[in-house]
């Protein structure tokens, strides 16, 4: 499934209150302030940690595939009175009119997209839309089989209505060739005497470092540092224009 159709529905209403984790904006402001602004999150979702960035007088857009997520972030940012600025595009397909000293994703979401054709032609957007002289930063990891006494485990939030929301881990396959892990996701709501159940593919496609700085030379980028995360979790790619 796209990541724009997979963050739809009950899935962006779900995500705030059930994600497991909430991204700090202390590390990507630091990296604004070093590549300078403007600056473009890829990826921005609800607004985490754009919105964060904006409370820093930081000049910070975002872009999504998701109408669902930005509609989401837009809400939250009126509601902390915070202008902010964001795009409906898919990272593969970006055609903005404004050129960025930082570009950024938040986390590993650049392994959302699903195979090396579609990450090249994310990257070649990545070139097109940095200023001279200006820098990506592009977080990648490789993903663990999911341990078997996960599946079935649900995860439970409760809603500002009420609602019992849930979420838990139904299968999974996983094919080291073509570098890929889908796994299928069970998304619920009940409230009072009406439920909603969807089983939605989640599917993760990462890189080796070689191949990944292939795809990225190929795009006209240069790997200038990569960087091992303190949870050793996350490999930090930081890019330049070749040329």
């Amino acid at each position: 499934m796209d990541p724009a159709d997979f963050y739809t529905g009950i899935v962006a209403d779900l995500y705030g209150p059930l994600k497991a984790v909430s991204q700090d904006p202390a590390p990507y402001a630091a990296f604004v302030q070093e590549a300078g602004a403007p600056a473009l999150e890829l990826g921005c979702g609800d607004g985490d940690p754009l919105l964060g960035l904006r409370r820093l007088g930081l000049d910070v857009e975002g872009v999504d595939s998701s109408a669902d997520m930005l509609d989401r972030c837009r809400r939250r940012a009126r509601q902390e009175g915070l202008d902010v600025t964001v795009h409906h595009q898919r990272m593969e397909a970006l055609d903005l009119p404004r050129r960025y000293r930082a570009v950024f994703l938040a986390g590993p979401t650049f392994n959302l997209l699903p195979d090396d054709a579609t990450a090249l032609a994310a990257l070649r957007g990545v070139r097109s839309h940095l200023a001279e002289g200006g820098t990506a930063l592009v977080p990648l990891f490789v993903p663990s089989p999911t341990p078997a006494e996960q599946f079935g485990r649900v995860r439970t939030a409760t809603a500002d209505d009420g609602a019992e929301l849930r979420v838990s881990v139904v299968s999974e396959e996983r094919d080291e060739s073509a570098r890929t892990q889908t796994t299928l996701l069970r998304y619920e709501r009940h409230h009072g005497g009406g439920s909603t159940v969807v089983d939605r593919p989640w599917t993760i496609h990462w890189h080796s470092r070689e191949g990944f700085e292939s795809l990225a030379a190929t795009a006209g980028l240069t790997a200038v540092s990569v960087r091992d995360t303190a949870e050793a979790t996350l490999q930090e790619y930081r890019l330049r224009s070749a040329g």
